[in-house]
């Protein structure tokens, strides 16, 4: 082959591969459409109105993102099975689950005192007496329970002392379900080995405030921002009970029942989003955890753009612009970095429907409206960062020099 005749093909090489890369380029463009959701995200009418397209060009919206949202607020649903509400609420200050430990002294009989634990079907079993009844029901009502038995048993003529003394709490099954995160059985209550205190333990007495409705709820992953707070429900032995623990946001005292092993706890969803929800609290998640992508320039792993464990675990309350400071995808030089996008995957949790929300972080940033197109993260969520144009011309720019650059290497090696 000739010299003229390799110089071009080499030149035929250089201008193929400027081809390839840009036909690339351009088919890459082409594949680069709005993500079209199922639901109308852009017009606000998914989960949260905050999901919403900025109008900078077509107007403002005429209702906020909180109004939009409550706008769809309903009174809640009904629970499937269970009896009509009571108002009753059971006074909870010691009543007694299955697995309590108890300790029971009848006079200075040594046949009957002794340790005790509440069995599994609720009762208390003394020695020589039927299985007396315990769970559900305060000490002071087993001690009279117990005080009768001994009489109806012909062991004593006349009712004896009786000494009913809690000596430890166990933690309590539930199952929990409807608006929150995470639904389905969770132990509330009890510690571990490692945590007991032995002078405690020793002691009679005991407080079961982990074994609280707050708890269970928190243990369900937290109520979810469209839960009905005002009516939650606790179904025992078949009968239903309501807990307003609207308070549990407001720093107020409310009803968190004790719960019994075997309950269920029902949220009911109001069907919108109520942002004022989305905060740390006794009933909330204290935090979530997101996915974070920014394998972009400057950084090309994240490690090197300081998403790891602080950026992906967020304060429940966090907003959308703040989570993509936290992945390093919004600063550095403007005019290179000015144009990034950020992109959020979640999932409506009414429909389960996935949604895909992008923003240009400048115009985020700088939305005098911000608030209300700027979305809370839910536990779960992914979080995703762009380039600019600006760097994906360079990047394409360093394509075409790394293609001419190998094509005029092999043509100086064939001339040497």
């Amino acid at each position: 082959m000739t010299k003229d005749r390799l110089t071009h093909c080499a030149g035929w090489l250089t201008s193929s591969a400027i081809l390839l890369v840009a036909t690339s380029l351009l088919g890459g463009c082409a594949s680069m459409q709005q993500v079209d959701n199922r639901e109308e995200v852009s017009e606000g009418l998914s989960y949260q109105a905050e999901y919403r397209s900025p109008r900078r060009h077509k107007g403002r919206w005429r209702d906020t993102a909180v109004n939009q949202n409550l706008k769809r607020c309903g009174t809640g649903g009904t629970s499937s099975g269970a009896q009509p509400v009571a108002a009753y609420i059971p006074q909870d200050d010691m009543l007694l689950s299955s697995g309590d430990l108890l300790t029971i002294a009848v006079g200075n009989d040594p046949t009957f005192s002794g340790s005790y634990e509440v069995s599994q079907d609720g009762s208390v079993r003394l020695p020589h007496l039927p299985s007396i009844q315990a769970k559900g029901m305060a000490i002071e009502a087993v001690e009279r329970k117990i005080a009768a038995a001994l009489v109806s048993g012909d062991i004593y003529s006349a009712a004896p002392p009786v000494s009913v003394r809690l000596q430890d709490f166990a933690p309590a099954r539930v199952y929990v379900s409807g608006a929150v995160f995470n639904p389905g059985t969770v132990d509330v209550g009890g510690v571990s080995g490692a945590d007991r205190d032995d002078l405690r333990q020793t002691a009679s007495g005991g407080t079961a405030e982990s074994r609280r409705l707050s708890r269970a709820l928190q243990s369900a992953g937290g109520i979810r921002p469209d839960a009905d707070l005002s009516a939650v429900r606790i179904v025992r032995n078949g009968r239903s009970f309501t807990a307003d623990a609207r308070g549990a946001m407001q720093g107020i005292p409310f009803n968190d029942m004790l719960l019994l092993s075997g309950d269920r706890i029902e949220v009911d969803s109001r069907g919108c989003f109520q942002g004022d929800l989305v905060a740390p609290s006794p009933v909330t998640t204290p935090g979530v955890k997101v996915f974070m992508s920014n394998l972009t320039q400057p950084a090309a792993a994240n490690a090197l753009s300081a998403v790891g464990k602080d950026a992906r675990e967020l304060r429940y309350g966090t907003r959308f612009l703040e989570a993509i400071v936290g992945m390093n995808c919004l600063g550095g030089t403007r005019w290179v970095n000015a144009d990034r996008t950020a992109a959020l995957i979640s999932r409506n949790p009414l429909t389960g429907q996935s949604i895909v929300i992008e923003r240009k972080v400048e115009e985020l940033l700088r939305h005098r409206d911000r608030d209300d197109f700027n979305p809370f993260m839910m536990p779960g969520d992914a979080l995703a960062c762009y380039d600019s144009k600006q760097v994906n011309l360079f990047e394409v720019a360093k394509g075409f020099t790394g293609v001419a650059g190998a094509a005029t290497a092999a043509l100086n090696i064939w001339n040497n």
